[in-house]
């Protein structure tokens, strides 16, 4: 398998934490979307990252996509969600909320690096819309007493706030940091002294 995508990414970076965790071999190929967006092309006409390439003729796109294959794989007993039920739901809207606030952090950042003139309608939205994901996460982690998001063991929903808390302090410090969030910040803490969280870092390199 080949991992495409830097993983200054929150994206790729949750999908290279789960293949270590997995145990899987890999290799990394750290494309840009910006630099890189014709090698990425063949594998993804979206030229989008992560990208898992599986064979010359087949490639995965979408993080939540790589991953459910990648459970698939391992099978349910070591698989990083529940199989089935309340659960598996619950664990799912935790990793779509993480994701979807990185999809406004992108955005933000974006909004901020490539436009002369900014939309303040625009940049007010995706920065309630952060927020609110993080009133809401503070809330449901400071909820639980256990190591992880769904008891003692590691699991994507805790993998996906973790690499969001973390794209986030890097691409928007002062939105970070607004309300404190100290449960994240406990969580966020626990999972990177992690090897394998620490293992598959980059530091966050604005594009070019």
């Amino acid at each position: 398998m080949i991992l495409i995508g830097q993983f200054d990414s929150p994206f790729v970076r949750r999908v290279g934490i789960a293949l270590e965790l997995y145990g899987f071999e890999y290799e990394h190929r750290p494309w840009s979307t910006f630099g890189d967006a014709e090698l990425i092309a063949p594998y993804n006409p979206l030229r989008r990252v992560p990208t898992l390439v599986l064979s010359d003729t087949e490639s995965l796109i979408e993080s939540a996509a790589i991953l459910d294959y990648l459970d698939e794989l391992v099978g349910p007993r070591r698989a990083l969600i529940a199989e089935s039920g309340s659960a598996r739901r619950h664990a799912l809207k935790v990793c779509a909320l993480a994701t979807g606030l990185n999809d406004k952090a992108v955005s933000l950042f974006y909004e901020r690096a490539l436009h002369d003139k900014l939309s303040p309608t625009w940049v007010q939205r995706c920065e309630a819309q952060i927020r609110g994901v993080l009133a809401v996460l503070e809330a449901d982690r400071r909820g639980r007493s256990t190591p992880y998001w769904f008891g003692d063991a590691i699991g994507h929903a805790d993998i996906a706030v973790a690499c969001a808390m973390r794209y986030l302090g890097a691409a928007h410090p002062a939105l970070a940091s607004q309300g404190g969030w100290p449960a994240l910040t406990a969580h966020v803490d626990r999972c990177e002294a992690l090897a394998p969280f620490q293992k598959i870092f980059q530091p966050f390199l604005p594009p070019a």
